[in-house]
């Protein structure tokens, strides 16, 4: 049986990847701080250290159990604050992952699946984005993503280490076999807000933006559901495992959904009125972000299946309503 060690395996898209790969036979061990995961999506199926990227010694102790392959998740990822706290992300995703590659080049790991993101690409010169799309981001959690990429890509020429770097677009959903419940922690993204406004958490919701040059005015985006992307981390772990080749893989639905759009499917779906109002653009808010996934197609034989609107709400709303006040 193959082992793999996923690095922020208990938070929201690392328990996705974890019981992706325990669905496909693997042995899994979850290496996480636990500061945005939680012990409710550890599966009892899975080992679990309690350890942090920036303890060197804990890393290596970890990695000495025979691990196939590593996926790494353990990155700080607020793009808002990561403007305002730099140092707290060069210290996490910079030197976190040197420490995990360096442990990982000591103890013999050869095979590593990055979580990268679309941030990398920033502002949009064309869509869809695909992997030969100019690469200038425009926060700081964006180029540490990117600058990891090239530490990657030195790490495989100088020590042979190969890796899947993952370009997510936007991640939602939950397991649509509701075997993840822990919700995230302090979650800054459309979906989670949206279900908490349902859920009587909150009382309103503000939508950035009306007059955007789309069909109904709100952003579009590409949205992912974690099931596909957990899918996708096995099948690159495989990939690369086997063709003993480094990639680096867009992945999205290629399909947009706007803002309004999610909005009024989650009323249909919850049965529950979402307040909104309208509030100024936010800076640095392109109109649309869509994926080319045609790499991944042609690579992993991967594609979104579960990424429809419907699907990534009601999967959200099965965790959320218990919480309905």
């Amino acid at each position: 049986m193959e082992k793999i060690l996923i690095i922020g395996g208990a938070g929201y898209i690392g328990s996705h990847v974890a019981r992706a790969f325990l669905d496909k036979g693997f042995s899994v061990t979850i290496f996480d701080n636990l500061s945005t995961g939680c012990t409710e999506n550890i599966f009892p199926e899975s080992l679990f250290i309690q350890g942090d990227i920036l303890d060197y010694a804990s890393l290596v102790e970890a990695m000495k159990k025979g691990f196939q392959g590593i996926v790494h998740l353990a990155a700080f990822k607020a793009a808002g604050e990561s403007m305002i706290k730099p140092e707290k992300y060069s210290i996490n995703n910079l030197c976190g992952t040197i420490n995990i590659l360096n442990a990982a080049c000591e103890t013999g790991i050869k095979n590593i699946v990055f979580s990268s993101s679309a941030a990398i690409f920033g502002n949009p010169v064309y869509v869809p984005i695909d992997e030969k799309h100019p690469t200038n981001p425009i926060n700081y959690y964006g180029f540490t993503k990117l600058e990891i990429e090239r530490i990657l890509g030195w790490y495989d020429s100088l020590k042979g280490l190969k890796y899947a770097a993952l370009r997510y677009f936007n991640a939602a959903g939950y397991d649509v076999a509701g075997r993840v419940r822990g919700l995230e922690k302090n979650p800054a993204n459309l979906l989670p807000i949206v279900m908490e406004v349902a859920a009587g958490l909150k009382p309103g919701m503000s939508i950035y933006g009306d007059d955007y040059d789309t069909p109904d005015g709100t952003c579009i985006r590409d949205y992912i559901h974690v099931n596909d992307l957990a899918d996708a981390h096995v099948s690159a772990f495989e990939y690369i495992a086997s063709a003993l080749v480094s990639v680096a893989l867009n992945l999205g639905s290629e399909n947009g959904i706007s803002v309004k759009t999610m909005i009024d499917t989650a009323r249909k779906i919850t049965g529950r009125p979402i307040n909104t109002a309208v509030a100024p653009r936010r800076a640095g808010d392109p109109a649309k972000l869509i994926a080319s996934a045609t790499h991944a197609l042609s690579l992993l034989k991967w594609k979104a299946r579960v990424s429809d609107a419907e699907t990534l709400l009601s999967s959200t709303w099965n965790v959320y309503k218990g919480l309905c006040k």
